[in-house]
């Protein structure tokens, strides 16, 4: 058994994984000031109440796309474990073609979703990532990660909206309206939200197609894409472990099955 961990922006997700099966998750907030002792005191508790014993788990891998958390999550994680987990970086054997014009620059997340939906869906794939920001990932029918798009993220949008807009209200809440035309203008700003982004993914995957010449498989994930892919016209998988199976696949990918830790570390 391993321990996986994605670091966000804004929200974190660990998970104990054995083999392809997922033992838990639990989601924490990405916070840049926790020491070391701190993260390990958390992390300890999630073991605790998911009745897992750190000191058996055979080692581990951390993806963080917030740089200064790498070495605090990893000695968190070695000082629970014992072992030093594997940190997604340069070096580590993904099995993608990464053509974008400097591969270096390919976050961490993106790398692992798509190793993830590679090994479940059929090529060519657009992978969606719905959270501080909007990514959209595309994979060709040869495996190739060609590269994607950022966008402003769903809650960061409408935040940035009222901050510029004297006349909106702030903190709104995220959820569809009953109507897609709004009749007041907290509706408005939910329906523009959620339908808006809906519409965004949709032709998304349109142009994508028309790009590449071939359908696609369209595959979502982050702590938003709830709230969006009800409202897509096109068929979304959504997967919300995508990240912590991506991981997974990378450790057996990089770490002697069996040898009880990860045997060496990587970094960006």
């Amino acid at each position: 058994m391993i321990v996986a961990i994605d670091m966000g922006n804004t929200n974190a997700v660990i998970g104990c994984m054995e083999g392809e099966k997922l033992i838990f998750t639990s989601h924490i907030s990405t916070d840049r000031s926790k020491t070391v002792d701190e993260y390990a005191l958390l992390f300890k508790g999630i073991f605790e109440m998911n009745h897992i014993d750190p000191k058996t788990l055979d080692g581990g891998i951390i993806s963080s796309v917030v740089p200064m958390l790498r070495p605090v999550l990893r000695d968190a994680v070695k000082m629970l474990t014992g072992k030093k987990p594997l940190l997604i970086g340069a070096g580590v054997k993904t099995g993608l073609n990464i053509k974008i014009d400097n591969p270096a620059q390919l976050g961490g997340d993106l790398v692992v979703a798509a190793v993830a939906a590679c090994a479940k869906y059929p090529r060519p794939i657009v992978i969606f990532d719905m959270g501080t920001a909007t990514t959209a990932s595309v994979i060709d029918q040869n495996g190739s990660y060609l590269g994607g798009m950022i966008i402003p993220g769903l809650r960061v949008a409408v935040d940035a909206l009222s901050a510029r807009a004297s006349q909106l209200p702030l903190n709104i809440s995220l959820e569809a309206p009953e109507h897609l035309i709004g009749t007041n203008t907290i509706d408005c700003m939910r329906s523009g939200a959620i339908y808006g982004n809906a519409a965004m993914i949709d032709g998304i995957i349109d142009r994508v197609e028309e790009e590449l010449g071939a359908p696609v498989t369209a595959v979502a994930t982050g702590n938003l894409v709830s709230l969006v892919t009800p409202y897509c016209e096109r068929r979304i998988h959504e997967e919300p472990d995508l990240l912590l199976r991506g991981l997974g696949l990378l450790y057996e990918k990089n770490c002697h099955k069996g040898s009880g830790a990860a045997s060496r570390e990587v970094e960006s």
